[in-house]
Formats: structure tokens, C-alpha cells, sequence
């Protein structure tokens, strides 16, 4: 049996599962197969920021989502204390918090919802938009070639072939593709490695003060998931339950509870970076281009589903014939830095119980600068020069090209995130920015706060498919028609 497809991803985990997702709402066809029949049992990540709100927001699922319980600028409160119900000391903020901004950077709140819960709903999308979803199936090999690439793989029968134009590596932060193509890695390495034991308890009661992680001393870490299960994290040794339930109760300070043991766990926690993002007709996404341990920032996932909306959108202009194969090394080009760069964030961040070494001695940036102020410079970008720093606040920004198109209310209910992602916009206010808009594959949206993009009355920004500035005219140049025309060509990699 030969199954024909445009793009196949590999891994079902979020990095996979948005691939998928993305893709299919862009009309893409899409095989994804996932070697386990669902999702871990493992919660895993917990809390998405408000960027990935705004992916899901587009995609017609954030309702489908509870809010984040992040606290605004900083993420999750996180505290040292004696027991969850004892003593309190000092708190441990991602971002100091004299750098926190009242501005509105977003009309999403995020999404407040564990890993094993999110997963199955981006599947359900996925699949409700068309996507191929291949579950207990695992890939044995691939090849590839100058027009595609070939994939082994075995479900409950035989194996058969998969025949796609291009293949999606989201198979983990071990990666057998990353590895058959023999691309190295770089950054900390090895960490350290803990058990876990996940658990239900009544404990909401303790959570009302908006703090939901805990470093109890002298036993380990301890964080909720908002919906009645917590982890505690503890040394990398054997524990029997009782064992478990003594920790359990030290860590909670309380021994009269009613505790459930879900399972238990072991995770080597490391970090790197892939040295590249692909490799002819393959890429890599989530944990296969990047191991960024979630202590401190919680980049590791968030990175991951952005990681597949660069990608998909780029995957599908490129398969529709829109843009030439050269747009997709762009993905290397965005995507990689802004790794590395939240791989430099979380040894720059204390993160309260810190094995590692003191912080590196690197900038910080703050978490809204990370969310929504990191810089895109590749040939998809007109305008982002080596000067310029690799993330600042998006009111900073205003509007620079390279960075995400900054959020401001057109109308109730309505955001200028909301314009996006369909494709190619235009955002001005003139008549001959509409006139010369008309002529191309661009969306002309009129936008009365221009100062956000720093524009005058009379200039203009052209908005890619992901949300992100592509190229700006502050003003209006003689000829409109034909700068617009060339600025679009050269971003796009048009085909015409």
C-alpha cells in the first residue's frame, strides 16, 4: 500500500499535533503518525502563553480552552516554603518585576490547560480540518530524494509507504530523524535527572493567593495543575508508595488527606539546540530542533507550537505554487535563533530551586519580550538589520519589521492579531495603499491606530501570513503600486 501526501509529520506530541493542525487549516493535505496510541499519561506542560492563544485563537479553538493562570508579565507565582500549607519565603519572579508594562500586548489570555488535556483537542481539529491522524503507528525508515520523501511505517498491520512532499520531524527531543540525518546539537547538555509522582488531592483551598508552585525544602518541588492533580518532583532514586505518601505529605504538611497516585515518573532534564532546522525536504520542530527545560520561562512547548506555525504557513504557499522552495530555508533563518536565544533565557533566569550554577551573565529579557517582541531577520524580513537586538517589548518595537504586528482593538471584540494569518495584509489608511494592494495577492485591511506600526497617516505595513511585519513604508512613496509590488515579491519568494 502507497499513501500520498503533501507534508507528513512524525510525532504526535504538541509540536506534531499543531503542525498538523496549521497545516490542514491552511488546506494543506497532512499525514501525521504517532507511534503510541494517545496521549502520556504524564500532564507534562501546563500553561500556554497568550502568543499561542492568539495561533489557537485564529484556528477557532481558544473557547474551547480555559484561560491561563499565569500572572501577567511574569508567568506562574512560585515560592519557597516549608510545606504548601506552612510557611512561606520568598518568591521567585521569571522576570524581575520593575520591568513589567501595563500596555495590552494581546486580546488572548492564554490558554490554562495541562499537556495530556490540550493534545487530544488540537487532535480532534486537526482531524475535523482533514488531517490524516495515524495513531499506534510508527515510523521504521525514510528516504529522500530532489522531489519528496519516503516513509516506512507500521501500524497494527504490515508495513506500508508514506509518499509526501515533505516530511515534519516532531519526534521528540531523542529524535531518530535528527539523528539519521547526523545533525549535532549544542548548548548545556545534561542537566540532571528526577522521578516524579503525579497525584490528586483536595488542595484547591491553597491555591487563592495565585501561587501554584512550591520549592519545599528539604523535599522537592511541588506545582498543580489547576484541575486537582499535582507533581512533586523529588530526587532521582527508587521510592515504593508508601514512601511516595510520606513525601506527599511533608511536601503538602498535611497527613490527613485523601490522596490518589496517578503514576509515577522519571525525566533527564538537558538543554540544546539543533545546528540546523532541516535538511533538504526535512524539518524539525519542538523537541527535535530544541530541549529547552520548562523551569524557568516555560519556553519548551510554547516554542514548539510556534515553532509549527512558522512552518506550516511557509509549507503551504510554497506547495500551492504562491512562493518559490527558497522560502522554506527561512524557517532555519527565524526559528533557530529564537531557540537559541530562550536557551541563553533560562540559565539567565534564577528559577528558585536551581541545581545548575549561578545564571549566566546575559542579558534578561522580559517575558513579554520573549511572548511578543522576538526579531525575525531572514530574506522574508525587508528591514531587520544585524543592529537591532534579538527581542524588546513590542511597544518598543513599534511596529519594526521582523516582529509580530502589535495587537490594538479595531472594534470590540475585534483585534488587529484578529486581521492576520489568513494571508498577505496590508495595514494603512489611504486610498493609494488600497489602489496598489488591489492589483496582488494582498489583503488590504484599514487600520486607524498607524502610530502602533509606526507609520504616519500615509504609510503602510505588509503583514506575512504568521502575523509578522514582512516590510513598512512609513510614509507614501511616489509610486505606491510598484514598492509595494517589489516589497511583496521579495518577501514572499513569489512565483510571480
Amino acid at each position: 500500500m502507497l499513501v500520498r501526501t503533501s507534508v507528513l509529520v512524525v510525532g504526535g506530541g504538541l509540536a506534531g499535533t499543531s503542525a498538523a493542525l496549521f497545516l490542514a487549516w491552511r488546506g494543506v493535505p497532512v499525514t501525521l503518525v504517532e507511534k503510541h496510541p494517545g496521549s502520556s499519561a504524564h500532564p507534562r506542560a501546563v500553561g500556554f502563553n497568550a502568543r499561542i492563544g492568539e495561533l489557537l485563537r485564529a484556528v477557532g479553538i481558544e473557547d474551547e480552552l480555559p484561560p491561563s493562570r499565569m500572572t501577567k508579565g511574569f508567568g506562574v507565582r512560585r515560592v519557597r516554603a516549608e510545606s504548601l500549607v506552612g510557611k512561606k519565603f520568598d518568591e521567585t519572579f521569571w522576570t524581575p518585576p520593575a520591568e513589567l508594562s501595563d500596555v495590552e500586548y494581546s486580546p488572548s489570555a492564554g490558554v490554562g490547560v495541562a499537556q495530556d488535556r490540550m493534545e487530544p483537542i488540537l487532535r480532534d481539529k486537526a482531524s475535523a480540518l482533514g488531517a490524516d491522524i495515524r495513531m499506534s503507528t510508527r515510523m521504521l525508515e525514510f528516504t529522500q530524494d530532489d522531489e519528496g520523501v519516503t516513509a516506512v511505517v507500521r501500524g497494527d498491520g504490515e508495513p506500508y509507504e508514506i509518499r509526501a512532499d515533505y516530511l515534519v520531524a516532531a519526534d521528540g527531543h531523542r529524535s531518530p530523524i535528527r539523528e539519521r540525518l547526523g545533525i549535532g546539537r549544542t548548548g548545556r547538555g545534561y542537566m540532571h535527572t528526577s522521578r516524579s509522582v503525579l497525584f490528586r488531592a483536595p488542595l484547591q483551598q491553597y491555591l487563592k493567593d495565585g501561587i501554584g508552585q512550591f520549592v519545599i525544602d528539604g523535599v522537592g518541588f511541588l506545582t498543580t495543575y489547576g484541575d486537582g492533580r499535582w507533581v512533586l518532583m523529588l530526587d532521582d532514586r527508587e521510592y515504593d508508595e508508601p514512601e511516595l505518601r510520606q513525601k506527599i505529605f511533608q511536601a503538602v504538611g498535611r497527613d490527613d488527606l485523601d490522596v490518589e497516585i496517578i503514576t509515577t515518573g522519571r525525566w533527564t532534564i538537558s538543554a540544546a539546540v539543533a545546528d540546523r532546522f532541516s535538511q533538504g525536504r526535512v524539518f524539525l520542530a519542538g523537541d527535535a530542533a530544541h530541549t529547552l527545560p520548562p523551569s524557568r520561562g516555560g519556553f519548551g512547548a510554547n516554542v514548539g507550537i510556534e515553532d509549527a506555525h512558522n512552518l506550516a504557513w511557509k509549507l503551504a504557499a510554497v506547495l500551492n505554487g504562491e512562493s518559490r522552495p527558497s522560502l522554506l530555508d527561512t524557517y532555519d533563518a527565524e526559528r533557530r535563533p529564537v531557540a537559541t536565544l530562550c536557551h541563553q533565557q533560562i540559565f539567565a533566569r534564577n528559577d528558585g530551586h536551581n541545581r545548575d550554577g549561578a545564571p549566566d551573565d546575559a542579558p534578561l529579557y522580559d517575558n513579554n519580550a520573549m511572548h511578543f517582541g522576538v526579531l525575525y531577520r531572514s530574506d522574508a524580513v525587508l528591514g531587520a538589520g544585524p543592529e537591532l537586538p534579538p527581542a524588546q517589548l513590542p511597544e518598543q518595537w513599534n511596529g519594526q519589521p521582523g516582529t509580530r504586528a502589535p495587537h490594538a482593538w479595531v472594534e470590540p471584540g475585534r483585534s488587529t492579531v484578529d486581521l492576520f494569518q489568513r494571508g498577505w495584509v496590508l495595514v494603512a489608511d489611504h486610498p493609494q495603499w488600497e489602489e496598489a494592494a488591489a492589483g496582488l495577492a494582498v489583503r488590504y485591511e484599514r487600520v486607524e491606530q498607524l502610530d502602533l506600526f509606526g507609520l504616519s497617516a500615509k504609510g503602510a505595513s505588509l503583514v506575512r501570513p504568521d502575523g509578522y511585519v514582512a516590510w513598512r513604508s512609513a510614509d507614501l512613496p511616489d509610486d505606491p503600486a510598484a514598492v509595494l509590488a517589489t516589497a511583496f515579491s521579495s518577501a514572499s519568494a513569489g512565483t510571480r
